[in-house]
């Protein structure tokens, strides 16, 4: 989709501003609380004449966590009700200008990104297209939102436990969260500096392998043959049995196309999935810690729950990011004879706004413990939309590249978009 748009803007087939106003009129009538602020006077004038690259005209959102120029960045949360427009571009976000796109939007952010359910902030719960009583997904809950609606065909998200990818899944979307570091985080605002990443949402693999070939710079690589690891512990499986079907169909086609699967298991799993919550909290915490002392009723209750309990000692925090590294060393060593991973992307799908457990399973939980992992590893990973048995919500895979760049795990991701 993203490709096609591109060529027919370059083409001329199709008007850059009667494409940025049509967006801008159908994100203007969003009715599931996607859109946080239009730039709309700024986005038309570029559109008149739009600056030449590969997305020359594509009208693209940002998540509001993320700085645009002129624009204030408020993070889903009254804590920055007046803080005052962005002087500048974050550098993941002029990149994008660079390449010829217009940003048309802020889009929707669980506050702070502190959360995987995207129904926390101060302008109230994202709503999932699927389903407009149900979660999108967090944190990059708009982002999300706003692709499967089918208002834009390339969004930006952060992803620090699940923040990118869980949204995607819920929503029926491609979500890329790249290797730790391969995308700036300078001028997004931070929830945990040594798990944030800079992600992006599209409608479909292609989209969004050729989004990161205009983000990274990188040329696209095939991966060869291939070895795919199916994690066989307790820990991994899902509470909802569809999600079985849709990663049973993913191996089915990968081993259609030539993979060998092979089983694999990971003791050290839930000490090293233990480590996040302390990791994140405490370096959470420790951003929010005057604003919660001088103006703690300006965040969301459900947000302060979160963030109060995690002042750890410095010793408790480093002896947490000691584990971490010693545990990370252990599951690369478990996955070593493999290229990549295959799993679901959550445990459940998408539940009602504002329900905090179902059937006994934690929400917030059944979210974030599949995909947390590959943040404390800073592996790449991204979730596709599964097969869907029983013809209801949306259901994701996630593929975690273990020995794969970027390219090559995308490429992975079409042999199951097509399967």
């Amino acid at each position: 989709m993203l490709r096609a748009l591109a060529a027919r803007l370059a083409s001329g087939e199709l008007d850059p501003v009667a494409h940025v106003r049509d967006v801008l009129e159908r994100l203007a009538a969003d009715p599931f609380n996607s859109v946080v602020a239009l730039d709309a006077e700024r986005a038309l004038a570029e559109a008149a004449d739009p600056r030449p690259g590969p997305l020359s005209g594509v009208a693209v959102g940002v998540k509001d966590l993320i700085d645009v120029a002129g624009l204030p960045t408020r993070c889903g949360s009254t804590v920055l009700a007046d803080a005052p427009p962005a002087t500048a571009d974050a550098p993941v976000v002029a990149r994008l200008r660079a390449a010829g796109a217009i940003v048309v939007a802020k889009l929707h952010t669980h506050e702070f990104a502190f959360g995987p359910t995207g129904d926390v902030a101060a302008t109230g719960p994202a709503r999932n297209p699927h389903d407009p009583t149900r979660i999108t997904g967090g944190s990059s809950s708009g982002s999300a939102a706003a692709v499967a609606a089918g208002y834009l065909p390339f969004t930006l998200g952060t992803d620090t436990g699940a923040s990118v990818r869980t949204p995607a899944a819920l929503c029926g979307v491609v979500g890329l969260k790249p290797r730790f570091g391969a995308l700036p985080t300078d001028g997004v605002f931070p929830l945990s500096e040594t798990c944030d990443h800079v992600g992006l949402l599209t409608p479909d693999v292609d989209s969004a392998a050729f989004a990161w070939e205009v983000l990274s710079g990188e040329p696209a690589a095939d991966p060869g043959s291939l070895r795919v690891g199916v994690l066989a512990d307790d820990y991994w499986r899902p509470f909802d049995p569809v999600l079985d079907d849709a990663v049973a169909a993913a191996i089915a086609g990968l081993r259609a196309a030539g993979a060998e699967i092979v089983q694999l298991r990971t003791p050290m799993i839930d000490p090293l999935a233990a480590t996040y919550a302390p990791i994140v909290g405490s370096e959470a915490n420790a951003t929010h810690a005057a604003w919660m002392a001088e103006r703690p009723g300006d965040y969301q209750p459900a947000t302060m729950a979160r963030l109060a309990p995690w002042t750890l000692s410095a010793g408790e925090y480093i002896a947490a990011q000691r584990t971490r590294r010693r545990l990370v060393a252990e599951l690369a060593q478990a996955c070593a004879g493999v290229d990549a991973l295959v799993l679901p992307t959550t445990r459940l799908r998408a539940t009602p706004i504002g329900v905090a457990e179902v059937d006994g399973h934690d929400v917030r939980s059944a979210l974030l413990a599949l995909t947390l992992p590959f943040n404390l590893a800073g592996w790449p990973a991204v979730s596709v939309p599964g097969a869907v048995s029983d013809g209801g919500l949306p259901a994701g895979v996630q593929l975690v590249g273990v020995r794969l760049t970027e390219h090559q795990l995308l490429r992975v991701a079409a042999t199951i978009a097509q399967s």
